[in-house]
Parts: C-alpha cells; structure tokens; sequence
C-alpha cells in the first residue's frame, strides 16, 4: 500500500464521520456525503481521524484502500469548503440563461438546449457567457460539467464552443484552395 494511502484523512471542525457497516458518512456545513464501502476494506474514526486499511494483503485490497482513502479525503474537501468548474461560452450568440431548476442554453443550434440541474449541484452565469458549477460531490461537479462541455464541444477549426476556463485549443489549418 502506498504511503499517502496509509495516511489517515484528519477531519476539520464542525465535521463528523460516521460508519455504518460498508458506508461512511462525512457531514459538514456544506451537506453531507455517503460513500459505498467495498467488503476488502475496513474503515474506522478514530476521534477526527478517519484510517481505512485492507482488510487483506492482496493487490486489489492495497488498491482499494488508497482509492477509498482519496475518496474520503475528497469528500471532507468537499463538505468543508465544495468544489467548482468553470466553463466558458465562446462563439457569436452562445449564452446561458438560468431558470428555477434549468439552465437554457444557445449554442448555436436551431433550438435552445435545456440541462436540468441535478440535486446538489449550484449554477452561477456571469455575462451569459461564463458558467460556474459549484457543489460538495467532487465526480457529480465534474460530471455535470462535462455534460454541459459535451452539448457543443469546442471546434478545432473556428474556436467555438463550451470550453473550460484556461482550457488551451490547438487551432488546425482549414482547406487550403486548389491551384
């Protein structure tokens, strides 16, 4: 087992960890998270430390001790002060509006395209043009905005589309003309 995953994941202030037979559950003051536990692990909290260790010495054991251990160590991230993704809307007449519990977006298509946000997720939009997905679950912010990334992928060609903030595009050559 590597050294970071025999380090155990110490919890903040005003956070508490509970284990229930195969899941842990981190609260905090952004919400809490629940974990599902694979049966080669063994999780305990021990005052504001939370050890996981396998429960065997085999190699997947070793492996999904480590991975649990990031995903916990992600989740008391998560609870304690959240994550984000920033994602950008390049292109003449690309923007994003918010209503209630869906953003409405005009990428470019002949229609507006509508994305339900799921529970546990927020959704700011500055200018119409830069959206910002905030939210506790580390995977679920990433997810939604890959989702969101893939309803008009960035075009090698033109430069257009949703694309993350800082995210750097190789711009190809279009055709050049026959002579």
């Amino acid at each position: 087992m590597s050294r970071v995953g025999k380090k155990p994941v110490e919890l903040g202030k005003d956070l508490t960890a509970e284990v229930q037979g195969q899941s842990v559950t981190i609260k905090g003051k952004k919400g809490s998270l629940t974990l599902a536990v694979n049966s080669e692990i063994e999780v305990k909290v021990d005052g504001n430390l939370v050890k996981v260790a396998p429960r065997s010495g085999s190699n997947f054991a070793n492996a999904m001790a480590g991975t649990t251990r990031a995903h916990i160590a992600n989740m008391v991230a998560g609870v304690t002060n959240g994550f984000q993704k920033k994602l950008d809307l390049v292109g003449v007449g690309y923007r994003a509006e918010l209503k209630g519990k869906q953003v409405i977006f005009a990428l470019g298509y002949s229609h507006p395209v509508i994305f339900d946000i799921p529970n546990g997720i927020d959704i700011v939009i500055d200018k119409n043009t830069h959206v910002v997905v905030t939210g506790a679950d580390r995977q679920l912010v990433g997810q939604v905005a890959a989702n969101i990334r893939r309803m008009r992928k960035p075009d090698p060609y033109k430069q257009k589309g949703v694309r993350y903030t800082g995210e750097v595009l190789k711009k190809k050559v279009g055709k050049t003309g026959a002579k």
